[in-house]
């Protein structure tokens, strides 16, 4: 063989094996959340979180759907995302494709209380953490973390501050509260929070009017128009939820009664959530109070518990987000910690 025949046949080796070491060395372990546990050494920590939500149909489930995903990434964590648009058997398919994916923890915004067992054992079964985000599940042995509001003790300070209030006019006020939809855990402690406020304030406030909503908008707007209609002299309004304040605002101006809060002729407002509607509305002197869910922290103690069940510590059955009622009185002292707040700053 010719040193010119030679010669070009030893580059091409050289060249073969580069190429073979370069294609090694490129084959890491792969990002997807289809690589199995086998691929990861044990005690490695949290990588991979699947977050499914309900619905992102509320600036609420959007602002900690966000909250999350940027928490997420602050750590390094891969979040996995399902929305379920409402349908609890989609849920439970989200729910086990991260199984399937072999996440490390599972974060769920359940459609209720009773249809997250099923996905609770099933991520049981598969040795996979899981938090309850903001909705906790119906009484069940099936392990897991429910992060969530006080929603009783939250309304119920609420619900008071609109009383003292009430008393200041000097006559009982007729009240009306928009109920959330009762298969949900968190509208029966909002419920249950009004019903415990107002029945210690007899002398103040006689409840006229209940209006279940079931969470819909236009419940709520035909639910208050007939209420207004049967009692036109309604003073107190408390909606289990700030994203019905449209609803209340569309009737109550449509009747000349959408006042200030110094206003002759105002109607006592207050809402749970915290939203950017509630917050814009308390800015401009029409809401007098609301309830105010610390949606970040939730998202914090969510992804911790995670993190420390994967290291083996013990976690948790519940915790609580003690949250806090904002007035008239405290709002410029306590909107730094009103997620709505938040909102609403980044959209202007």
């Amino acid at each position: 063989m010719s040193r010119y025949t030679a010669l070009p046949r030893a580059l091409l080796n050289v060249l073969l094996a580069a190429f073979i070491t370069l294609l090694l060395s490129g084959c890491g372990k792969p990002e997807s959340a289809d690589a199995t546990s086998d691929s990861k050494p044990s005690g490695e920590g949290v990588r991979t979180i699947g977050v499914a939500f309900e619905t992102l149909q509320t600036e609420f489930w959007v602002a900690g759907f966000d909250r999350l995903k940027a928490d997420c990434a602050a750590q390094g964590i891969t979040m996995l995302e399902g929305v379920a648009d409402g349908d609890a058997s989609r849920q439970f398919d989200q729910v086990k494709n991260f199984i399937n994916r072999r996440v490390d923890g599972i974060i769920i915004v359940p459609k209720d209380g009773k249809t997250v067992i099923p996905m609770i054992k099933a991520a049981n079964a598969a040795g996979i953490p899981v938090v309850l985000y903001n909705r906790p599940a119906d009484p069940t042995e099936a392990k897991h973390t429910a992060v969530a509001p006080d929603n009783f003790a939250i309304t119920k300070e609420t619900v008071e501050h609109l009383v003292s209030l009430a008393r200041k006019t000097g006559r009982k006020q007729k009240a009306m509260i928009l109920l959330g939809d009762l298969s949900d855990v968190n509208a029966i402690g909002r419920r249950d929070g009004f019903e415990a406020a107002v029945r210690e304030a007899g002398d103040a406030v006689e409840v006229v009017a209940r209006i279940p909503t079931d969470w819909n908008q236009e419940k709520a707007l035909a639910g208050v128009q007939g209420a207004m209609q049967a009692n036109p002299d309604i003073g107190l309004i408390f909606t289990s939820s700030d994203f019905m304040f449209p609803s209340i605002k569309s009737v109550l101006s449509n009747l000349g009664k959408w006042k200030r809060h110094d206003e002759p002729g105002h109607v006592i407002l207050g809402g749970f959530d915290g939203d950017a509607t509630a917050y814009q509305l308390m800015a401009e002197g029409y809401v007098d109070a609301t309830g105010v869910q610390d949606v970040y922290w939730e998202a914090e103690q969510a992804i911790r518990v995670l993190v420390e069940a994967k290291a083996g510590k013990a976690v948790p059955a519940r915790i609580d987000d003690k949250g806090f009622a904002i007035t008239q009185a405290n709002l410029k002292e306590k909107e730094s910690r009103m997620w709505g707040a938040v909102v609403a700053r980044k959209g202007k």
